[in-house]
């Protein structure tokens, strides 16, 4: 009984220290509020993390992004998309999963490629360039028709839009698609289904509705979910994963960039 108890306590510690760090850095950015004037004001423009669709047009381009939700929400999960364009295209395709509005949750275009999120600046997750990027994307495609959830949203603890980025990544494994520890939803799995591939698309994953579980991914490492909060260590690079910020360590952007 001892060490179940001090690994309780252990992480209950880590959730508590990560709220605090993330609530402190939310605070001090002076995001818990949201933009003033509210959510229609806030800032959505481009944040110029998207390669220029027209000056690379013979490129194909892959991108993920992911963003601190709105408000207070942002101090404990992100929300992610995907950007995607062929060789010879000069426009992007952003698909993501939006809680609001009736029908199909599943939206395409109805924000900038690598726009703020109301507010907040995206981070880039994964890019892929060339001809990688050229045959992942009809994988991309099939893996938004597929989307087992197109008419549902639960923030917690999912289906959401972690949830969506995530069945693509299982989908397309070429993507590595390393998902944050705060992409809440992203474990989620149907009951009749708990055990499978994890969002890399690369190792395995036992998860209860999303809400307990464990993984061991090729990008992920190897990671614990007590109540849709996760704690782990990833180890490419080697970093910590941590429930509310994400992670702490090094960067683990994955990048395919060829030249041109």
């Amino acid at each position: 009984m001892l060490p179940l108890k001090a690994l309780s306590l252990c992480i209950l510690l880590v959730i508590l220290l990560s709220l605090g760090a993330s609530l402190a850095q939310a605070t001090r950015h002076g995001d818990l509020s949201g933009a003033q004037g509210g959510w229609w004001s806030a800032r959505r423009d481009s944040s110029g993390l998207a390669p220029d669709a027209q000056r690379y047009a013979a490129q194909a381009i892959v991108q993920v992004y992911a963003a601190p939700t709105y408000g207070w929400k942002g101090a404990v999960a992100v929300h992610p998309w995907i950007i995607f364009k062929r060789a010879g295209e000069t426009r992007y395709n952003r698909y993501e999963v939006i809680s609001w509005g009736s029908g199909d949750k599943v939206r395409r275009n109805s924000n900038l490629p690598d726009g703020y999120w109301y507010g907040a600046k995206p981070r880039l997750l994964v890019e892929h360039r060339g001809a990688a990027a050229q045959a992942m994307i009809p994988q991309i495609e099939a893996a938004i028709r597929s989307y087992p959830w197109p008419n549902t949203y639960h923030a917690w603890p999912g289906p959401n839009s972690n949830t969506f980025l995530a069945h693509i990544g299982r989908e397309v494994p070429a993507l590595k698609l390393d998902l944050p520890a705060n992409a809440l939803g992203k474990d989620y799995r149907p009951l009749w289904r708990p055990i499978g591939l994890p969002p890399s698309g690369r190792g395995i994953q036992l998860s209860v509705l999303g809400v307990a579980g464990v993984t061991l991914g090729a990008e992920e490492g190897f990671e614990l979910n007590v109540l849709g909060l996760n704690m782990g260590v990833d180890f490419t690079p080697l970093r910590l994963r941590l429930p509310f910020i994400g992670g702490l360590g090094g960067d683990n952007v994955q990048q395919d960039n060829p030249p041109g």
